[in-house]
């Protein structure tokens, strides 16, 4: 009755007082594109946003009002404003997705909105906005989670934020964080078997992911299989903001906003402590091994003139494990008590001296320390890592087409540590030390072309490096190819040499040696891509990967040599003695919409296998997976619910070692084998749902967000670890964990 007596007084006074009314568009800042079915709430007046992201409220009373747009997935805008008696004003609303920084622009695209950040580059795949937090899982909040999904990306491990691209491990995947080359990327247990790990990304802080599978730019140094190029977002020059988040899995907070009277300058700073321990007790074997993390990250911005921008990052991680509950199940061996530190500062400097010239310039301090102890607290292995970084480019667009693109990377790099095993609680054999340092030197040289109106693009580039301590120098050239056949149809053309050069741990190890060489990587990538409008591509890609001089262990692994079993050395040495080769297909279907459906579906086929010269054996890698399948899609059900899904499913990988299974009437064993790597854990599929929905405030919002993992409750497991053989009948006793059944989680944030 309220409401209808102020509708009917505001007729009633509109007869005599001439009314006043508003016009607008909203559009999304990340795409560009007009939002439909969006909210708009002006005190008692409501209304939504038509298929053109128009709108439009009439007969509007003389006042003081306030403007709220809020839709699920983006931040909410507020408007305040007068309106005088019979005045029209237009509004254009930009809003901005969750993950980004709050802007009141639009990012102008040309041509589609699949065109990579490099023109030239097959195999790129971006991944931001929503996406990233919906793919990331309610669970974990991972941005390496949600490249899990990404087609040509391989993971069949709940636990694990690592993953493979295109056979290869995920230790030769560069992540690079705003131009510098990351140590160690996630949390996790050094020094020991680990339980699972987690990226030291915070979600809120990062702009967008760039994944390259193959044949990437000459910038990205000391990478051989694949490069992530992380890009941290700026906060917000015009508002402070803050947000809150809790969840089964973790809680933690985010604030952003100008730096006082500095309108040029911006800070943003997120916090986060995981509780994913709780969780793991009730899915893992060993409940103890469930480990903790918690880590600040933030950005200081600031545009000095209308040329400069200096930025400055830090992030401190910190993961740990307690397993003093179960102190009188622990063996001399056994890691009771683990923590591992993780530092960041770097600081840059983007500076444009004409219209045509870009130089930019990045400083960095790594810092990444771990201690193990056993249940006496005695040391069972240490390691603490050091890295001063700097990274310089020049980009010169010496005409309107062709850029000339050229840096140089220096790496100065000192590690030191041990691996200790005891014979008795007193009685410690130094499984491993290591202690040194070196200095990596780098470069590149990059031209670009563009000719017939940009349908053709052409990029050669040379990199060189060299490492102090091996003396060797790698020359590494690279070049692609990308043709227009028609407007809507594309061919590329990808061919590049790579190289990454040994750890100083194995370098200076007293199981390595100085004279280790650097892996040697040969890419080929040939792809077409038709779009479909500007929101959709079908995409289909072969791939070749070469690869030598991998740093291997031989004598590692226990095994038969005929029918005696080969018992390992204690201390077995590292070589060069590995080869791989990965070959492959893959093809997906994506579609790009603010609006309604958006996301993808991917198959890829890899077959990759290893070849070990001193051994002469031949086997498949330990993760080559033949068939990966994944779909993801989210839609906007209702201006305050979205609802997305993703499905994966991977045929398996090999159980990594020398077994065989026998099935008998008490349950499969492990025995040794003379062959690695044939037999395989078995297909992995999971299915998850999650849901948002917003409540809108006049100066807040609420979002709480619910997801179920593994909805049809699949049976998936993993290699754990080898945990012991006997000579004597040949059996091993190997762990396998299994991994998550159906598993609800739900959350809420807070928002103003």
């Amino acid at each position: 009755m309220k409401i209808a007596r102020s509708v009917f007084a505001a007729l009633l006074f509109s007869c005599v007082v001439d009314a006043a009314e508003i016009h607008g568009t909203v559009v999304d800042s990340y795409l560009g594109q007009p939002l439909s079915n969006i909210d708009i709430q002006l005190g008692q007046y409501r209304t939504r946003s038509n298929a053109t992201g128009q709108f439009a409220i009439e007969n509007i009373l003389p006042g003081d009002y306030l403007l709220r747009i809020s839709t699920v997935g983006y931040r909410l805008s507020t408007t305040q404003f007068h309106l005088e008696s019979s005045e029209t004003k237009e509004f254009q609303i930009v809003l901005t997705p969750d993950a980004l920084r709050h802007t009141d622009s639009i990012t102008v695209r040309s041509g589609s909105l699949f065109d990579p950040v490099n023109e030239n580059q097959p195999g790129q795949f971006s991944l931001g906005g929503n996406d990233l937090k919906n793919l990331g899982t309610v669970l974990a909040d991972d941005p390496l989670r949600a490249v899990q999904a990404v087609p040509g990306v391989a993971s069949n491990d709940d636990f694990e934020a690592r993953f493979s691209i295109q056979g290869a491990d995920f230790n030769r995947i560069g992540i690079y964080l705003d131009g510098i080359l990351l140590h160690d990327a996630v949390h996790t247990v050094e020094g020991t078997d680990v339980s699972g790990s987690a990226s030291v990304f915070n979600t809120d802080l990062v702009d967008h992911i760039e994944v390259y599978d193959g044949a990437f730019p000459a910038q990205f140094q000391d990478s051989s299989a694949g490069v992530l190029d992380v890009d941290l977002r700026d906060g917000s020059r015009d508002r402070y903001s803050f947000r809150l988040f809790a969840n089964f899995a973790d809680a933690g907070g985010m604030a952003e906003g100008p730096l006082g009277q500095l309108n040029q300058c911006s800070w943003i700073t997120g916090f986060r402590k995981s509780y994913l321990q709780y969780i793991l007790n009730q899915a893992l074997t060993d409940p103890s091994m469930a480990f903790g993390i918690e880590d600040v990250q933030g950005r200081l911005a600031c545009n000095v003139g209308p040329r400069q921008t200096l930025t400055l990052d830090l992030i401190d991680s910190n993961t740990g494990l307690n397993r003093t509950s179960v102190i009188r199940q622990l063996g001399a061996n056994s890691l009771m008590l683990a923590d591992q530190r993780l530092k960041l500062a770097n600081f840059g400097w983007r500076y444009t001296p004409s219209d045509g010239l870009l130089i930019t310039n990045h400083v960095a301090w790594i810092g990444d320390s771990f201690n193990d102890r056993n249940p006496r607290r005695a040391p069972l292995a240490s390691g603490n890592y050091r890295e001063w970084a700097w990274n310089g480019s020049v980009s010169w667009m010496w005409n309107s087409r062709n850029p000339l693109n050229a840096g140089v990377n220096l790496r100065s790099i000192a590690d030191a540590g041990y691996a200790n095993q005891y014979n008795s609680p007193t009685v410690v054999q130094v499984q491993e030390f290591y202690r040194g340092n070196g200095l990596l030197t780098g470069g590149f040289l990059g031209q670009s072309w563009s000719a017939w109106n940009g349908r053709l693009h052409f990029s050669g580039g040379l990199r060189w490096d060299r490492h102090s301590v091996d003396a060797v120098s790698v020359a590494s050239p690279q070049g692609s190819l990308a043709l227009g056949i028609t407007s809507s149809t594309r061919i590329e053309l990808g061919w590049g040499e790579y190289s990454q050069f040994p750890e100083i741990s194995q370098f200076f190890s007293n199981l390595g040696s100085r004279a280790l060489l650097p892996l040697r990587s040969t890419h080929a990538v040939a792809g077409i891509e038709q779009r479909i409008g500007v929101r959709i591509r079908l995409r289909a890609e072969l791939y070749d990967r070469e690869d030598r001089d991998l740093t291997y262990q031989p004598f590692l692994d226990p095994r038969l040599i005929g029918s005696i079993v080969f018992i390992p050395p204690r201390n077995p040495l590292y070589t060069n003695s590995l080869r791989e080769r990965s070959r492959g297909a893959q093809v997906f279907l994506q579609r790009v919409s603010a609006n309604g459906l958006s996301g993808w579906v991917s198959y890829a086929y890899s077959k990759s296998w290893m070849h070990d010269g001193i051994l002469n054996q031949t086997f498949p890698a330990d993760w080559d997976q033949r068939h990966t399948i994944g779909a993801y899609a989210g839609y906007r059900i209702r201006p305050t619910i979205n609802l997305s899904a993703r499905w994966t499913y991977g045929s398996g990988f090999p159980l990594p070692g020398y077994y065989q299974l026998y099935k008998i009437p008490i349950g499969p064993v492990y025995r040794l084998s003379s062959e690695r790597n044939t037999f395989r854990i078995g297909p992995y599929q999971r299915l998850d749902v999650r849901i948002n929905k917003v409540w809108t405030h006049r100066a807040w919002k609420t979002t709480l967000y619910g997801e179920v993992m593994n909805v049809t409750n699949r049976a998936n497991y993993r290699f754990d670890s080898m945990d012991g053989y006997y000579p004597s009948n040949r059996l091993a006793y190997v762990t396998i964990d299994k991994m998550f059944p159906v598993l609800p989680s739900v959350g809420v944030v807070f928002e103003r």
